[in-house]
């Protein structure tokens, strides 16, 4: 059996339908605001970077699309879905905003007591899919990321790339609209960031919808269709990859990018 993701139009990867649409979002934290009046659209099958210095709000603007942070204003929309406006959380079913918007942390919050399989069985299982057809696409989806030989191995056992690719098969598991990639590689070694990238770009081929907080900004550049400069809790710079990282048009997106070479 192989796995797959839908694919994208053949005319155009990226289409004009936004599956996620956020305007005016604003989120603070014991009074230190984080996101500042924040607008940003997804394309179904487009790939957006999100890029910038630690603290500058990408984490917070991406846990804001499954409302695993709740914006304080701001209207957010998934899959033609308002699930928050004014403040105020509409979205009556949160669970299956979290399937539509599947998600891949950075340090891959995978259950310790569970195997590999089984922790990809299990999203399924809750979600009701029977356990026969879980178990299928569980095993298929560990041969699609490079570690159906390791599905038996518990976390411990596994390398954070390992690790990571498990990860990122439980979050193809419930069939997401779209994948958000949280810092995916910050914590691996260059080898285990190499198979993780692999991954990612077999799922930017396939034509799954992603948006991805990251500092591999060659990554970025090869893969995105559209790239955002986020500082300060604002989008300073958004535009194509070969615009924003090679010849931005604002100060601070240059001097964000000539600390980044200093620093590689």
């Amino acid at each position: 059996m192989t796995e797959s993701v839908a694919a994208a139009p053949p005319a155009t990867r990226a289409s004009s339908q936004a599956v996620i649409r956020i305007e005016g979002l604003c989120k603070s934290f014991d009074g230190r605001l984080v996101l500042d009046r924040v607008n940003l659209e997804v394309g179904r099958g487009s790939i957006v970077s999100v890029i910038g210095q630690s603290g500058g709000g990408k984490t917070t603007l991406m846990r804001c699309v499954n409302l695993l942070e709740r914006p304080d204003r701001g209207t957010v929309e998934v899959a033609g879905e308002t699930v928050h406006q004014g403040g105020r959380m509409v979205c009556r079913d949160l669970p299956r905003l979290r399937r539509t918007v599947g998600m891949v942390f950075q340090r891959f919050h995978l259950f310790p007591h569970l195997t590999a399989v089984e922790n990809v069985v299990l999203a399924q299982r809750k979600a009701g899919v029977p356990e026969a057809q879980a178990l299928e696409r569980a095993v298929a989806l560990l041969r699609r990321v490079g570690v159906a030989h390791r599905a038996l191995a518990q976390p411990e056992q596994l390398s954070g790339g390992e690790q990571q690719r498990v990860a990122i098969a439980r979050a193809l598991a419930l069939r997401p609209e779209v994948l958000l990639f949280d810092e995916p590689t910050s914590s691996l070694d260059p080898e285990a960031t190499r198979e993780v990238l692999s991954v990612m770009r077999e799922l930017a081929a396939d034509g799954m919808t992603m948006l991805l907080v990251t500092h591999e900004l060659p990554f970025a550049r090869e893969v995105s269709d559209h790239v955002v400069f986020v500082d300060g809790g604002r989008i300073v710079e958004e535009g194509r990859p070969e615009d924003v990282l090679d010849t931005p048009a604002e100060a601070r997106t240059r001097e964000f990018l000539a600390s980044y070479g200093n620093a590689s």
